[in-house]
């Protein structure tokens, strides 16, 4: 029994140690492909928020418009007439009358319309286009690489 334990050999550290360098440095690329997998899913996700985002605030500066054109053209009709009837009495003729009414008309509803495309395209500014959690992540990713080494 003896001669038995004699036997036994021991790995040398070492030895071991260089048997896993292979394993850890293939452990390594796995894992930086699979962060990579998940920035990009993370890139994937934001950007389609982001679109999402620009789409909608479209739809809004489409439905302002046209509300903004429907407005313009019967209150333009409705405001000619109440504005001819102002000036009824200034001795201008019913053409010229009717002509003031519908400048007036016009330019307040291009007034409205115009407020409420800047307003809308003022808020899609201020979302941005840079995907904001994306780079926060890969700005970590780089202090972590160069921590290490």
């Amino acid at each position: 029994m003896a001669e038995s334990k004699r036997n036994i050999v021991i790995p040398n550290r070492a030895e071991d140690e260089r048997h896993d360098l292979p394993a850890l440095v293939e452990k390594l690329g796995e894992d930086v492909s699979k962060l990579l997998d998940q920035k990009a899913t993370l890139l994937r996700v934001e950007i389609k928020e982001e679109v999402n985002t620009y789409v909608r605030g479209s739809v809004v500066i489409l439905a302002g418009g046209i509300v903004a054109a429907i407005g313009f053209a019967l209150a333009n009709i409705a405001l000619a007439f109440v504005v001819s009837r102002l000036f009824a009495n200034t001795g201008l003729s019913q053409p010229a009358q009717y002509t003031l009414g519908f400048v007036l008309t016009g330019l307040a509803y291009l007034l409205i319309g115009a407020v409420v495309i800047v307003v809308t395209k003022n808020r899609l500014a201020r979302q941005g286009l840079v995907p904001r959690r994306t780079v926060r992540e890969l700005e970590k990713d780089k202090e972590r690489f160069q921590q290490e080494l």
